[in-house]
């Protein structure tokens, strides 16, 4: 009867893990709420239903992706706009209002469909996706360019070594011209500068903005941001989210601002003030599920006769760590951190250079997370002898500990007391076993996150999947990929999922039975809900702990040829447990 009652209450747990899972995941990280519009007009449809988000971002509905390429064409149907063809970057720039309203990324597909386009990171403002960036200035007593001005432009396309400079008279003294000039990878340089021609000075404030909406956004996972984000003082600052700006309006972070934007997995868009200066920054909620950061620098008076130039930059491109740590080189405050590494970084870099390595050799992501795998797991094998090492050690003396308690169960200090003289006589330490595992647990825990923050993953094929960066297509419920259609959430167990929950099975059948009947029930039970938990995960990520476990079986099995002891005990626990189901 306590078997049964243990079991019921082992399967219980179990259930509340699977499906308080996404109950957990909507608490902890909700998704942003539409709220009242604020600081600016946002065209949004009246009735707007909460956005679905995927891991990697990008729209999900397929009503909205199709508006978005009607919107998006119609949009750039317009002849008053600049082409930008630079070696990574294509796209235009509206006259109107002189905004950078139309990236595209030419190094990254959209979809792994053959036919797919490259990915779109900017759109037009009221498009679905919209996402832009503007230059231009707040004045006193002056006309200062609005999103109505047209511009003119000395030229017709912005490349890498040929600017575009973009000007405006307001017809009242001052002139206005914004100089555009792209490099060679994602980041545009904008020099805003005005000449007072006028008689009297004039009081200027250049700003700079990015307005994107979060119905594009990926999701925001405890291990990997996604929402504002910024470098401020001298700390990276990943705590605002979009919902925490539907509560609060506004966050305005402390300390000077180094660079500041939004971010994606993949993706980032950040505006960069001219060095030496510090700008207010701000992130706000413009209601209709719509925010935008912005920079606004102190206001300068300009004479009569005078003019005023600030340079700032654009960065809108992907988070390539090789891109992103050249920028930070070339004196960028920690523009590396715009991928949130977070505490391991020390480890999860090396990896991710090796990993990319690997993959330069083999030629396949698959197999080069396999042989990272293998090689991390390999360097780690000296700690798991001396675990098993200690495990062992500790099992040769079990019988002499239980007549120690059994001597003196009556007083519990003498107990300790002889038990820890036992340790110093038999030269055993019994936290030598539970050292061992927490080193590994860093080790392991950012070649994990690696796995999920490495851009090069994305779009990686390997047998019989795609994208490698996506949940594995080949699901129970599709008969392995036969049926076209996709699976909902933790139903949609696939291969990897499989052979995940199997290979850990195996590893805790391995191990001696526990004591505690309920403990070992759970033992039982959990790699089948863990299969469950992690089928939804990317399938770069299933390869790995797959790869893992059975390193791990292996690994087992040759340490219990080396422990002998070992062995014999989970051999005499599985048939106590045999005997006691009999």
């Amino acid at each position: 009867m306590q078997d049964h009652r243990n079991i019921l209450l082992a399967i219980l747990l179990s259930v509340l893990l699977l499906f308080g899972w996404d109950a957990a995941m909507q608490y902890l990280y909700p998704q942003p709420e539409e709220v009242a519009r604020t600081a600016e007009k946002v065209d949004t449809p009246a009735e707007q239903v909460a956005a679905e988000h995927s891991r990697t971002g990008g729209l999900v509905d397929p009503a909205e992706r199709a508006r978005e390429k009607v919107d998006v064409a119609q949009a750039l149907a317009s002849p008053a706009r600049v082409r930008i063809d630079s070696p990574k970057v294509g796209g235009s720039i509206n006259l109107r209002g002189a905004v950078i309203d139309d990236i595209v990324l030419k190094d990254y597909a959209d979809s792994t469909d053959e036919d797919s386009g490259p990915v779109r990171l900017f759109s037009p403002r009221g498009t679905p996706a919209q996402q832009f960036a503007q230059f231009g200035w707040v004045g006193s007593n002056v006309a200062v360019p609005d999103a109505d001005t047209v511009w003119q432009a000395d030229g017709g396309v912005l490349r890498q070594g040929s600017p575009v400079t973009l000007r405006h008279d307001n017809g009242q003294g001052q002139q206005f011209a914004i100089r555009l000039s792209i490099d060679e990878n994602y980041m545009i340089t904008a020099e805003q500068s005005v000449a007072n021609t006028g008689s009297a000075p004039v009081v200027m404030q250049p700003f700079g903005l990015i307005n994107r909406t979060s119905r594009t956004a990926s999701e925001d996972l405890w291990v990997a941001h996604s929402g504002p984000i910024g470098v401020f003082g001298d700390a990276a600052n990943y705590d605002i989210d979009y919902s925490a700006l539907d509560e609060d309006g506004r966050a305005i972070p402390d300390g000077r601002p180094s660079w500041l934007g939004f971010t994606d997995i993949y993706w980032l868009s950040a505006l960069v003030p001219q060095q030496g200066t510090s700008p207010d920054a701000t992130f706000r909620a413009l209601g209709g599920e719509t925010y935008r950061s912005d920079m606004i620098y102190e206001p300068v008076t300009v004479p009569a006769g005078s003019s005023l130039t600030t340079t700032s930059r654009l960065y809108a491109g992907a988070k390539d760590s090789a891109v992103l740590d050249s920028y930070e080189d070339a004196g960028l405050p920690k523009f590396g951190l715009a991928i949130d590494w977070g505490w391991f970084r020390w480890f999860e870099k090396p990896f991710l250079w090796l990993l990319k390595n690997i993959f330069a050799v083999v030629g396949n992501f698959g197999v080069a997370i396999i042989l990272l795998t293998l090689i991390v797991r390999g360097v780690m094998f000296p700690i798991a002898q001396k675990q098993f090492a200690s495990m062992a050690a500790m099992k040769a003396i079990q019988p002499k500990m239980k007549a120690l308690q059994e001597k003196y169960k009556d007083d519990r200090q003498k107990q300790q007391q002889e038990i820890m003289a036992l340790y110093k006589r038999e030269k055993v330490n019994p936290v030598a076993g539970c050292l061992p595992m927490i080193l590994q647990i860093p080790i392991f825990f950012a070649l994990y996150k690696v796995l999920i923050l490495a851009i090069e993953m994305r779009h990686r094929e390997f047998l019989w999947i795609k994208d490698l960066s996506a949940p594995d297509p080949a699901t129970i419920l599709n008969l392995f990929g036969v049926l076209p259609f996709d699976p909902p959430g933790f139903l949609a167990i696939g291969v990897l999922a499989l052979l995940l929950g199997f290979t850990m099975w195996l590893t805790f059948k391995l191990n001696p039975n526990m004591g505690d009947p309920v403990q070992q029930q759970i033992f039982n039970i959990m790699p089948w809900i863990l299969m469950f938990v992690m089928a939804p995960f990317a399938a770069g990520l299933l390869l790995y702990w797959v790869t893992s476990n059975v390193l791990t079986l292996a690994q087992q099995k040759y340490l219990y040829s080396k422990h002998p002891q070992l062995r014999a005990q989970a051999e005499k626990d599985q048939a106590e447990k045999a005997a006691a189901r009999a």
